[in-house]
């Protein structure tokens, strides 16, 4: 039996915020990510409420490691501010007050599932990931991580030779050969 993967355990706070405008009256958006407490249970709840904004707490996300994903975690390291990527979707149905809620699907370090994320056309959000949570996966980074290697680059000598629309060209080094148009002066009254 493998050993368990990293995990830490997290809650994700949306934020509802309203806005002067007829087309789109309120926004969420990502407000933060906390270390997961008992004490938040399992039901999101509402943190926070005034008439211009809104904060939710949804607990029990488990951010695990996974040792195949070393690379989409570098990436993030190597960021200029590395952060949780937060994946998001509004309910289907009007709750009870007659909103919808956005709901936390994921929680991650990883790039490479923000990416996959976007490229759905899912929300994503990020926020920073606090000092204590950037030593833990970079422990996880030195660990596992192993640059691809470099691939030689062929000289540009060993190309092949193509023209302006990829097909193949050749060069010669040769006099040309007939086909010139004109005659030549031996040609014209010559020899006999």
């Amino acid at each position: 039996m493998s050993p368990p993967r990293p995990s830490l355990s997290v809650a994700v706070v949306m934020r509802r915020e309203h806005l002067n405008n007829r087309w789109q009256p309120w926004r969420w958006s990502l407000a933060e990510v906390v270390p997961h407490e008992d004490a938040f249970g399992t039901a999101p709840r509402l943190l926070r409420q005034t008439e211009s904004d809104e904060q939710w707490l949804f607990p029990g996300f488990a951010v695990e490691l996974f040792r195949d994903d070393a690379e989409g975690y570098h990436l993030n390291l190597s960021a200029p501010q590395p952060c949780w990527f937060v994946h998001w979707r509004m309910d289907e149905e009007p709750g009870a007050d007659g909103h919808q809620l956005a709901r936390p699907v994921d929680v991650s370090l990883s790039y490479h599932d923000a990416g996959r994320w976007l490229d759905a056309q899912e929300n994503v959000d990020q926020v920073p990931a606090p000092g204590p949570v950037r030593e833990w996966l970079q422990v996880f980074v030195d660990t596992h991580y192993q640059p691809e290697p470099r691939r030689r680059r062929r000289p540009e000598s060993f190309r092949p030779l193509t023209d302006r629309f990829g097909n193949p060209a050749s060069i010669s080094t040769g006099k040309s050969r007939g086909g010139g148009g004109g005659a030549s002066a031996e040609g014209e009254g010559g020899h006999g």
